[in-house]
């Protein structure tokens, strides 16, 4: 039976099987955002606090590498946002009957919306260092990395639908080994 529903899940896979120690550091980073973003949700909560809860990340990670003119907390602020150059997408976007990222979305129902019981999205943060960029060292470039996974939220937090699939770089690395 044809069905629109859709799902939405990534994972990014060294090509020779292994990480690097960049590819790693950059991976666990997504990974540690992603897990973040995961945790605080809940109904109850604001849309928008998922991405939120990611980009604190990023923008830690980003400065502890040396990579912002700033410190993470400065980069936070909504007039800075030095961390974004390398993760220039939202952090999640909801899924049900063909649905995708919804920018033309409403606020009220979509960033501004207050999540409920039953509500299905991804968690999806990344990291992506041009190949020409020279604001990173050249360890950095040329590597992107993205942890998608899709969501549904519970009446006291979340389960993640797609945990199945590996998530973590030991996970990951066997994977790629069988």
């Amino acid at each position: 039976m044809e069905s629109y529903y859709t799902a939405d899940i990534t994972r990014t896979l060294p090509v020779n099987g292994t990480f690097s120690e960049v590819q790693r550091r950059v991976y666990e980073a997504v990974l540690e955002a992603a897990d973040a973003a995961f945790a605080i949700v809940r109904p109850g909560i604001r849309f928008r606090e998922i991405h939120a809860a990611a980009m604190a990340i990023i923008a830690e990670k980003t400065a502890q590498w040396g990579l912002l003119p700033v410190s993470a907390e400065k980069s936070l602020e909504e007039d800075q946002q030095f961390h974004r150059r390398y993760m220039v997408h939202g952090t999640s976007h909801h899924l049900g009957i063909d649905v995708h990222d919804c920018a033309q979305a409403r606020k009220d129902l979509y960033l501004d919306g207050i999540l409920e019981a039953g509500m299905v999205f991804t968690i999806e943060p990344g990291l992506y260092f041009q190949p020409d960029d020279l604001t990173v060292p050249a360890e950095y470039r040329g590597i992107g990395v993205r942890i998608e996974d899709n969501i549904v939220v519970t009446a006291d937090g979340a389960e993640n639908l797609s945990a199945g699939i590996p998530r973590t770089v030991a996970d990951v690395e066997e994977w790629m080994r069988r």
